[in-house]
C-alpha cells in the first residue's frame, strides 16, 4: 500500500484552501463559544453539530474535499 500524499494529482486542486477555510472557520467559532457560549449555551450546542457534520463528511468522502 502507498503512503498518501499531500501533492494533488493532476487536474486536482491543493486541498490547503478548505483546510483554510475550516481552520479558519473553527477558531472563529471557538472565540465566539468562549465569549458567547455562558450566554448562549445554543452557540455551543450548534458548534458541536457542525463539528460532527464536518467529521460524518470527511468519514463518507475518505477525506477528500
Amino acid at each position: 500500500m502507498e503512503p498518501k500524499s499531500d501533492e494533488p494529482k493532476a487536474g486536482e486542486k491543493p486541498l490547503s484552501e478548505p483546510i483554510q477555510h475550516i481552520t479558519g472557520a473553527h477558531q472563529l467559532l471557538t472565540s465566539l463559544s468562549e465569549k458567547f457560549g455562558a450566554i448562549h449555551p445554543e452557540l455551543n450546542e450548534a458548534i458541536t453539530k457542525l463539528e460532527l457534520a464536518l467529521s460524518a463528511l470527511t468519514v463518507n468522502t475518505g477525506g477528500m474535499f
